[in-house]
């Protein structure tokens, strides 16, 4: 209950605070600019240079405090021992590369990277075109984006409930065990099942993340021009053509971005893995090994470090890739 009050102090703080500092700031700077009296032109063309900065500096600030300097301080502990008192290089990354875990991990996060984005864009993109040809098709889209309310925790918390396991003969709890036993199978520990156990994990971040994925690529379906769907119908194209030959081109940057973007996600996914098997049985990847380096046993900041800029230097080519193309889709 705390926790709950905490949060919504932490709300009513937050947005109060904005409006309290744009309404201050915005009076601040008209009464030292006024926009009135012989100086009136002036003084505007100052306060509308000014202005601007009012908005941004608070999130300059806080980018600069709460992103900027933590990549320079991990870097700089990258290349520190554990405790940060000697320096050792590129020791931290060399010793990574040797460890049977981190590559565990890669492999994990790169199996990962081609399984998650892939079907996830995929259902997005059916459920984008069936929902838009439905007549209860706003229905099936709030049902299919209602997992992206969940937290990755809680998410993880459901499907681990789906796979629990009791031994044979007794009550399943989990419901693809309960459907196992009543056809006649052996319930099985689903999340120990290697290599198999991978796959049943990155199933939720595909449930999660279809409803993101049919949201953006169901509005670049809209946004197709009528007339060169009626024209390809008019040249006897069938369904199926108008779909993949007519409407996927037009949208092809569109699915570029729904697919990056969950490949960013993908990389630096944790919080399922961290819930549902903690990285045992195969199921390592390269945020929560970096966690358990930082905060388990005995931490080791210059490993843990190391592992987090390793994840950053994945993820920022595929950022500043997403960017640019979104640009040029705007454009």
């Amino acid at each position: 209950m705390e926790l709950f009050w905490l949060a919504i102090g932490t709300i009513v703080v937050g947005v109060f605070g904005c409006v309290a500092w744009f309404w201050g700031s915005n009076m601040i700077l008209d009464r030292v600019y006024p926009p009135r009296g012989p100086n009136a032109g002036d003084n505007i063309r100052k306060a509308n240079q000014i202005r601007p900065w009012l908005f941004l500096g608070p999130a300059i600030l806080f980018l600069g405090v709460y992103l900027v300097y933590p990549i320079f301080d991990s870097l700089w502990r990258s290349m520190h021992n554990a405790r940060g008192s000697e320096f050792v290089g590129l020791s931290n990354y060399a010793w990574h590369m040797g460890d049977g875990k981190f590559r565990e991990s890669m492999r994990n996060n790169m199996l990962w990277l081609l399984v998650v984005p892939a079907l996830s864009t995929l259902f997005g993109l059916i459920a984008a075109q069936l929902t838009d040809r439905l007549k209860w098709g706003n229905i099936g889209k709030s049902l299919i984006f209602m997992p992206m309310a969940i937290s990755f925790v809680g998410a993880g918390v459901i499907w681990k409930f789906i796979y629990e396991y009791r031994a044979p003969g007794e009550e399943q709890i989990g419901l693809l065990n309960a459907i196992v036993q009543a056809l006649g199978g052996d319930p099985q520990l689903w999340l120990t099942l290697i290599p198999w156990n991978n796959f049943f994990l990155m199933i939720v971040l595909v449930w999660i993340q279809t409803g993101f994925a049919m949201v953006i690529l169901s509005a670049a379906l809209r946004g197709i021009p009528e007339e060169t769907i009626e024209a390809a119908i008019l040249d006897g194209a069938s369904p199926w053509q108008v779909f993949f030959k007519i409407k996927v081109p037009q949208i092809m940057g569109t699915i570029a971005v729904v697919w990056t973007t969950i490949t960013i996600v993908v990389l630096k996914v944790f919080d399922i893995v961290f819930v549902m098997t903690n990285g045992q049985w195969g199921t390592q990847v390269l945020a929560n090994l970096m966690y358990d380096w930082m905060f388990r046993g005995t931490p080791d900041y210059g490993r843990g470090s190391a592992i987090a800029i390793i994840l950053m230097l994945l993820v920022t080519p595929i950022m500043i890739w997403n960017i640019v193309n979104a640009r040029r889709e705007v454009r």
